[in-house]
């Protein structure tokens, strides 16, 4: 048969809840209609390539009303977000750079607080580095890891498995037991 649905070309995995920013280095465009912008650089990875989409973004929105935060780490990042949407009012846009793992940080300070998905925009540099948040003891273990890969716990030590699943609310992956099934 040709032609037919089932013919066509497999697609890769599509893991609903992992954006595809944190599965490999992405820079999102500026959102043009946006009113006023904040613009979070988190230089604690990569700071040349951080710096290089940062300073796009700024170029993309020559003229525009913008709040641009250097951040050395990711609580300063979610710091100057919360900091900044105190006076946000409709038409307020967030762009976020710097490795995934913060961007996820940030994108779950951001939901907490009410933006909707298309309000935020990131530009991943790196996408090496995963926080897991384990099932069984609620502990958060930050490793260089893959989807599907196996961490040990930082609380519990059971191996777990990076579940292809991120958390909106905290930004983490889900961890759980390998091989629970068998235990």
């Amino acid at each position: 048969m040709t032609g037919t649905a089932t013919e066509s070309a497999p697609h890769p995995p599509h893991y609903t809840s992992v954006p595809d920013w944190s599965r490999e280095p992405l820079v999102q465009p500026v959102d043009p209609l946006g009113r006023v912008h904040t613009v979070i650089e988190v230089v604690d990875g990569d700071r040349v390539a951080t710096r290089a989409v940062v300073a796009g973004w700024l170029a993309a929105l020559a003229g525009a009303q913008v709040r641009h935060h250097t951040c050395e780490d990711t609580s300063a990042a979610v710091a100057a977000l919360e900091d900044d949407l105190v006076a946000a009012r409709v038409g307020h846009r967030v762009l976020v750079a710097g490795s995934a793992d913060a961007c996820l940080a940030v994108r779950a300070a951001g939901v907490r607080a009410g933006l909707a998905d298309d309000e935020m925009g990131f530009g991943v540099v790196s996408v090496a580095t995963r926080t897991v948040w384990c099932v069984h003891c609620s502990a958060a273990t930050v490793a260089e890891l893959a989807l599907d890969d196996v961490v040990a716990c930082s609380g519990c030590t059971r191996n777990l498995l990076v579940y292809p699943h991120v958390s909106r609310r905290t930004g983490q992956h889900l961890g759980f037991m390998v091989d629970a099934e068998e235990a």
